[in-house]
């Protein structure tokens, strides 16, 4: 996040020429798709079921630390475990207590770990940090954010990625994407991004 905060500065005194190469053609497209699943985070809300026993289950939050407590189960490790994982953890701790527990997991109010989140700063209308979904584009972080302010200087935004150990820097251009509707400036985004929109210098 300081990088993240070192580039916007930089971007706020930059020309009106781009500073850094657009998302290269073959990767706009890219979104996680196969193999991902949502891992949960510290804040998030647990719905445990233990089919049978009424008085195990309910909802509780995982905590700042990534654990959680249960009625007969104290500090269960939840964090960056998914659902599934989570409730075969917890069949194994309940097992000390009731025989062949079937348990499951739902979450609710999802928070996301940061490697799964996608964080907007800068002069979006509400910056935040956006728990990733499958298919998640450009155009969808927009809409979760309530798109640009009126001083934002939406195509010299920034798009930051860490892709095989490296970061880099690519050029998005908001205003064309949300102002003109030009639709081709839309792209696939993955867990971890950061888009940075800079103020427009008059």
């Amino acid at each position: 996040m300081i990088a993240a905060c070192i580039v916007l500065l930089n971007l706020g005194c930059a020309s009106s020429k781009a500073k850094y190469p657009p998302v290269p053609r073959d990767q706009r497209d890219i979104t996680v798709q196969d193999g991902y699943f949502y891992e949960v985070a510290p804040g998030d809300q647990v719905n445990i079921f233990v089919w049978g026993f009424e008085e195990l289950s309910g909802s509780v939050p995982v905590r700042p630390d990534g654990m959680l407590t249960t009625p007969l189960i104290e500090d269960v490790p939840a964090s960056g475990k998914t659902p599934t994982q989570l409730a075969r953890d917890l069949e194994k701790q309940f097992s000390v207590y009731v025989r062949y527990p079937i348990v499951t997991v739902i979450v609710n109010g999802f928070v996301g770990l940061p490697s799964q989140q996608v964080r907007v700063v800068g002069e979006a209308a509400t910056p935040a940090a956006v728990p990733f979904r499958k298919h998640m584009t450009l155009l969808d972080l927009m809409i979760e954010v309530g798109g640009l302010t009126e001083f934002a200087a939406g195509n010299k935004a920034v798009l930051v990625r860490y892709a095989d150990g490296q970061q880099r820097q690519y050029s998005v251009r908001l205003d064309d994407l949300i102002r003109s509707g030009i639709i081709e400036e839309n792209l696939g985004l993955l867990p971890g991004d950061i888009l940075i929109i800079p103020e427009s210098w008059f």
